[in-house]
């Protein structure tokens, strides 16, 4: 959908909340997996941190800002075959929130996130601790969780280095800075933008 630039370079795409969120997932995740071997306790709590952090994003993709909610941005087969099409002559088209690539890696990454976070829950339950530690989970096999765990891990953080690689690629295609956009939580203003959807006629905040 066409829109016109209000004086500034700038318009705002993403709450305080979904980037305060990005980077807390970011450092806890990196914290969890590093602490795995030697700090366990610190392994442990930060794997609680992502837990909440999931709740809190699953709760906001519902009923969060408009680029915040899933709703929003998870396309349908069809836009994403057509975008991964433009890829191939490096004419994408432009979009105010995630395009189709990025939006299929967010749910990607947080499956793989949820999976990991309830496979450590478990663990704690073998344990004997924790919220699942009077339920049936508590009974599972400890080394076959543990496997499950590791897989987990390993899987989002490889969902994670894809994802770092095509923010990197996207931003040269699409011409824009991705990371910074993350990071200020605003995109260049575009004369057209696939996903933009006013209410009443308003255009985007600049």
């Amino acid at each position: 959908m066409p829109v016109q630039g209000t004086g500034s370079s700038t318009v705002k795409v993403w709450d305080p909340l979904v980037r305060l969120f990005h980077r807390s997932l970011v450092f806890l995740f990196m914290l969890a997996f590093i602490t795995e071997d030697n700090w366990l306790d610190l392994h442990v709590q930060a794997g609680y941190l992502v837990s909440y952090l999931l709740a809190f994003r699953l709760l906001w993709g519902l009923v969060g800002t408009r680029n915040a909610r899933f709703s929003s941005f998870v396309k349908s087969p069809a836009i994403m075959l057509t975008y991964l099409k433009s890829l191939s002559n490096f004419r994408v088209p432009h979009y105010l929130g995630h395009n189709p690539l990025g939006a299929a890696m967010v749910i990607i990454l947080l499956l793989g996130i949820i999976l990991l976070s309830l496979s450590g829950l478990s663990l704690i339950a073998i344990e004997g601790n924790g919220p699942l530690a009077d339920t049936l989970v508590a009974s599972w096999n400890a080394d076959w969780m543990e496997e499950v765990h590791e897989i987990f891990a390993n899987f989002t953080l490889l969902m994670v280095t894809l994802h770092v690689s095509g923010v990197i690629f996207s931003s040269l295609v699409e011409g824009e800075n991705l990371v910074k956009a993350m990071l200020t939580g605003r995109k260049k203003i575009r004369t057209h933008w696939e996903d933009f959807v006013p209410p009443a006629g308003e255009e985007p905040e600049s």
